[in-house]
């Protein structure tokens, strides 16, 4: 295995890493922005009132795109398993 392969397979793991998590994390993002919004604008400073609909957020996001995640990982994975006779050479 060559310097090159192991960059490009890091480079294809990062990538997969990023657009697997990107929803949950822009999801997760704009609702901690609006509920921030909404606390500073009624001044109330409640942690529960910021950890409870990103919890219901995440698991949305979860149930609407897990199939798609699952079946990404899941070639991802099953092309990583292809190359591995190339990998180690045999």
């Amino acid at each position: 295995m060559t310097l090159e392969t192991v960059d490009s397979l890091l480079g294809q793991s990062i990538k997969m890493i990023l657009i697997l998590s990107m929803p949950l994390l822009i999801v997760v993002l704009l609702i901690g922005l609006i509920i921030s919004i909404l606390q500073s604008i009624t001044q109330i400073n409640e942690q529960t009132l910021s950890f409870v609909p990103k919890i219901f957020s995440i698991l949305s996001i979860l149930i609407l795109l897990g199939p798609w995640m699952l079946s990404t990982i899941i070639n991802y994975i099953r092309d990583l398993i292809k190359i591995l006779p190339i990998l180690v050479n045999i």
